[in-house]
């Protein structure tokens, strides 16, 4: 597998929890194999606590592509660390999205550009495409979202439009070309302490509404195809660059292309075989392990209350 090395290097950060760890090495080989600068990639991990186990997983990156690796564990960072616990806390997002406002404070000075990605993404185009992509002076560059009216709005598209007006454009922020200079310019921590305090943050509910706030007139719109949101097989003709698997099926499961997930095969094999029904094990354990307490006390109440005798040893 040939690689060429460019003159710079070029940044990418994911944000993550341990059980998240398949994922987002999925996106880091896809973004691998879609491009010949592998050696230039450096990977900034910003993770809860990994692990062993987890981490030497995510390393093989840099094994089979020479691709470096970085890690940055959340809970030793003040400035997340000051946001735990005083924003919104989903089931299935965490807090730990709201890594992306405070990259700034963590990353190193020379880190000047970075792309951001969500981990539920498969990138099908050479990510030097973003790496190089016009910002027009501003600090972001992102995808416009096909379904912002209603994320930003909220019920009969109007629950929220005082904070976010829906003929204002609105982006996914699961990608984001970053400059980091005009990020700090724009003080976007201190615009998000503000949004805490007024209670904003509470009504707009999802991170990605509060960074459309902030950001509002301040991004520079990318190609559609770059984001392309909830990929079903009829995508597959768009040929698309990068795939966002924000729909209920993921990739990562079982039935993903019987239903009809857009590239589902190449997910697996993205992710490589051996990875992939890892994290099915995993995931399996997780939710056995979840019911096994109500499943003892069930057979408990349908039999005696009483302790069973032990079993008498044999004559």
């Amino acid at each position: 597998m040939s690689s060429h090395k460019g003159a710079d290097p070029i940044h990418v950060a994911l944000t993550f929890d341990d059980g998240f760890w398949a994922p987002a090495y999925a996106t880091m080989r896809s973004i691998c194999l879609a491009t010949h600068r592998r050696r230039d990639l450096v990977f900034h991990l910003c993770h809860r606590p990994l692990s062993p186990e987890h981490r030497a997983d995510l390393m093989e990156i840099e094994v089979e592509f020479g691709a470096s690796l970085r890690f940055y564990d959340l809970t030793q960072t003040p400035k997340f660390r000051e946001l735990m616990g005083r924003v919104p806390y989903h089931k299935r997002l965490t807090d730990i999205v709201y890594a992306r406002f405070v990259l700034e404070s963590f990353l190193p000075a020379d880190v000047r550009r970075i792309i951001y990605l969500d981990c539920d993404m498969m990138m099908m185009a050479p990510i030097e495409g973003l790496w190089e992509a016009d910002l027009g002076g501003k600090p972001a560059a992102a995808v416009p979202e096909p379904w912002g009216k209603l994320i930003g709005s909220g019920r009969d598209i109007a629950e929220k439009s005082d904070l976010l007006d829906p003929a204002d454009p609105y982006f996914n922020a699961g990608l984001l070309v970053l400059d980091l200079e005009r990020w700090r310019e724009l003080d976007v921590f201190g615009k998000l302490e503000a949004l805490i305090a007024d209670g904003s943050v509470d009504r707009l509910s999802y991170s990605q509404n509060v960074i459309n706030l902030i950001l509002k007139d301040k991004w520079q719109p990318l190609d559609t195809l770059w984001n392309v949101i909830d990929p079903h097989r009829a995508h597959v003709s768009l040929n698309p660059y990068n795939l966002h698997y924000t729909g209920d099926t993921r990739p990562w499961t079982l039935t993903a292309h019987l239903r009809g997930v857009g590239y589902a095969r190449i997910y697996r094999h993205m992710m490589t075989n051996a990875l992939f029904y890892k994290f099915w094990r995993y995931r399996m354990k997780k939710t056995v392990g979840k019911y096994l307490p109500f499943i003892g006390t069930s057979r408990r109440v349908r039999g005696s209350s009483a302790p069973r005798p032990a079993t008498p040893p044999a004559a």
